[in-house]
């Protein structure tokens, strides 16, 4: 083997990679330089349009700061340990998350970290402690670095932190989800909306996923039904007009043979729902009968 040859073997991916970034250009001298490298690179088909993404996001994170991507305080979703634990149980289904600051009053006064997951146990043994077994809150100033922030997170394994301005009052929270959707992109769940698909999709017989801004003509078009648009214009305005409030997650409404069931919704509107004929459902079970 000769020398040039063991010495390729013994350089690492990156070393490779860069030898074929650079091999007719000047290394970069700042980061606008480097991304037009990279961009080279790609079309040069080194690594594919996500691998550039997720690069790019690196070095955009590289100059966030907390409180650039925090969720803000007016939106935060807490448990106020003041309610009732039945309230608690409630919310945390209503609003889909896993984790929750528990407050006491106030978001000024967080005493922990809620674990949605803990709340079972409740309904195993309503004596459970839980106040208890709540996850020490780690807070970070605004300035906190994004990049510095995702490291803590791994090296302690946590996974949410409270956002504290100049004078110590809470600002917003950050999640490892919040930094690494920076990075990768966002990380949908499995209701989040997909805009490219239609607005009335099957999930299977009898079955639909609708979405709320539906116009209620081209749902009684779909559906052959007749519900009226003159009080309002959408799905989501129908359904919450019959409950009287914005609806929660997991609610659900029968409306002339067809039930409408929550599955994501926001403080001040619903986003989406699952839709199933009641019909279908009782000639399914005369069938199987």
């Amino acid at each position: 083997m000769s020398d040039s040859q063991e010495d390729s073997k013994n350089k690492s991916f990156i070393d490779r990679i860069t030898d074929q970034f650079f091999h007719d250009h000047e290394f970069p001298e700042n980061k606008e330089e480097l991304v037009e490298q990279l961009h080279i690179a790609h079309e040069r088909k080194l690594f594919n349009a996500d691998a550039l993404r997720m690069l790019e996001g690196v070095l955009g994170v590289s100059e966030l700061r907390a409180e650039d991507i925090m969720v803000p305080r007016a939106q935060m979703k807490v448990i106020d340990i003041s309610d009732q634990s039945q309230d608690w149980i409630r919310y945390a289904i209503e609003s889909g998350h896993s984790r929750f600051p528990a407050v006491d009053g106030d978001k000024d006064n967080v005493v922990g970290i809620l674990l949605a997951k803990d709340l079972l146990r409740l309904f195993e043994n309503p004596e459970y402690k839980i106040l208890e077994h709540l996850r020490e809150a780690v807070f970070v100033p605004e300035s906190k670095p994004v990049d510095v922030l995702l490291k803590e997170f791994r090296m302690k394994r946590n996974h949410m932190a409270l956002v504290v301005d100049e004078f110590g009052s809470i600002s917003g929270l950050i999640t490892i989800e919040d930094v690494l959707e920076e990075i990768v992109g966002e990380i949908d769940d499995e209701y989040d909306i997909d805009e490219t698909v239609g607005n009335i999709v099957s999930t299977g017989q009898g079955k639909w996923r609708v979405k709320a801004s539906t116009h209620i003509e081209d749902f009684n078009e779909y559906f052959n039904t007749h519900f009226e648009d003159d009080r309002y214009e959408s799905v989501g305005g129908l359904v919450s007009d019959e409950l009287e409030h914005v609806p929660h997650i997991g609610e659900e409404v029968e409306l002339d043979g067809i039930r409408f069931k929550v599955l994501k919704a926001a403080d001040r509107q619903v986003q989406l729902f699952a839709v199933e004929r009641v019909d279908f459902e009782s000639n399914e079970t005369k069938t199987e009968i």
